[in-house]
């Protein structure tokens, strides 16, 4: 018995470009890395921040106790999004350009050793041996596109475009706060259970918002992109509300 179905490859096709029973993708929507991780980034920080305030609410605690647990899980999800992104992007990035220096020594090197290793690439994507040996021969003829071009075609990789640390690090740090502040609000403004109301709604409605604008991304129905964020939200939230009543009522903390 099969655990999982595999899904059936992606071929060229005619028709639309979507499942009919889904949303048509927005134009652009899957192309933006800024767009993705805005909201990733704001996700996180909502859905971590209202699981720790939802956790010490259930436990009865002061307002103002609340409100230091919020304040120090926004700084403290915020700083370590940021850092794991830095040192992650910072990582990758020193691997590939080390990637690309390798592949530019070789070029630089035995130039017709990598002529031949580009017509017979393109040999096997399906190009006639001869337009194989003449595109690889033009693209040859300028150093830095043929770097682009063995870096792209043999490694995957574009050389303009390996990302910067710093701005994967200060989005990350930004958009994390944005999501984790959002829980917060209603504890500044009022206490008690009118504050834990406030703050569920308006998270809920901020996991809804979040989980829809994914559809930008995905292609997939806003609605039901919506309420699957909200679903998982009020799962982590309900337990997390869950274990601090149980902790309080046990030990009295």
């Amino acid at each position: 018995m099969r655990l999982r179905t595999r899904r059936a490859p992606i071929l060229p096709h005619p028709g639309p470009a979507s499942d009919p029973t889904q949303a048509e993708p927005r134009a652009g929507g899957g192309r933006s890395g800024a767009l993705r991780a805005a909201i990733f980034g704001a996700n996180d920080g909502l859905l971590s921040n209202l699981s720790l305030i939802m956790g010490v609410a259930g436990a009865g605690v002061s307002n103002k106790t609340l409100i230091l647990a919020g304040v120090a899980g926004l700084l403290a999800g915020a700083s370590s999004m940021s850092a794991g992104e830095y040192v992650s992007m910072r990582v990758q990035r020193e691997v590939f350009e080390r990637l690309i220096h390798l592949e530019a020594h070789e070029i630089g090197s035995d130039p017709d050793a990598e002529r031949t290793e580009l017509t017979l690439l393109y040999e096997r994507k399906g190009l006639s041996p001869d337009l194989a040996a003449r595109l690889a021969e033009e693209l040859m003829r300028s150093p830095q596109l043929a770097l682009e071009t063995h870096a792209k075609e043999e490694l995957g990789l574009d050389p303009a475009g390996l990302g910067s640390p710093w701005a994967a690090a200060s989005s990350s740090f930004v958009t994390f706060a944005i999501g984790a502040v959002v829980p917060l609000v209603p504890f500044w403004i009022g206490s008690g259970t009118a504050a834990v109301i406030a703050s569920s709604t308006l998270s809920a409605a901020s996991l809804f918002a979040i989980g829809a604008g994914m559809s930008f991304i995905t292609g997939r129905s806003p609605a039901r992109s919506g309420l699957r964020m909200l679903a998982i939200g009020a799962l982590a939230a309900g337990i997390t509300f869950g274990v601090g009543k149980f902790l309080h009522a046990t030990t009295g903390l």
